[in-house]
């Protein structure tokens, strides 16, 4: 029991740091603030928004096409299906001589399914742009 928690301690001492260094960070600041050692100059320039260098278009957040969610979307969940394949494909000539035709039928079924879904937003018109 003694060792599963010394086990623990090393992530509650991860956890603790994570929080105690950017508290004392701004803590820092705050204090070199406070004694005026770090300098405090608003500006304009500063508190504008930066665009990379061009300058800035509008004051206002601007409305955001759905069209990049809806490919964003898509894009991250075959992503995620790719992920799955990897630890599969990796251990496949391991596995083979006991499961091989049990674990080929398997990813059969997984890659169907998965080609169903693409068909399906293929269909729906979710690939398209226009």
């Amino acid at each position: 029991m003694d060792e599963y928690f010394r086990q623990y301690g090393v992530i509650a001492i991860f956890a603790s740091l994570a929080v105690a260094i950017p508290v004392g960070m701004f803590l820092i600041s705050w204090l070199l603030s406070l004694v005026k050692v770090r300098p405090n100059n608003p500006s304009e320039v500063k508190s504008s928004i930066y665009e990379c260098g061009f300058e800035t278009i509008d004051t206002r957040w601007n409305t955001f096409n759905f069209r990049y969610y809806s490919i964003a979307l898509l894009f991250v969940i075959f992503d995620v299906e790719v992920i799955f394949l990897f630890p599969w494909a990796a251990n496949y000539g391991i596995l083979t001589p006991k499961f091989g035709l049990y674990i080929l039928a398997e990813m059969g079924v997984f890659i169907g399914i998965l080609l169903l879904g693409w068909v399906y937003a293929w269909k729906k018109g979710s690939l398209e742009w226009s």
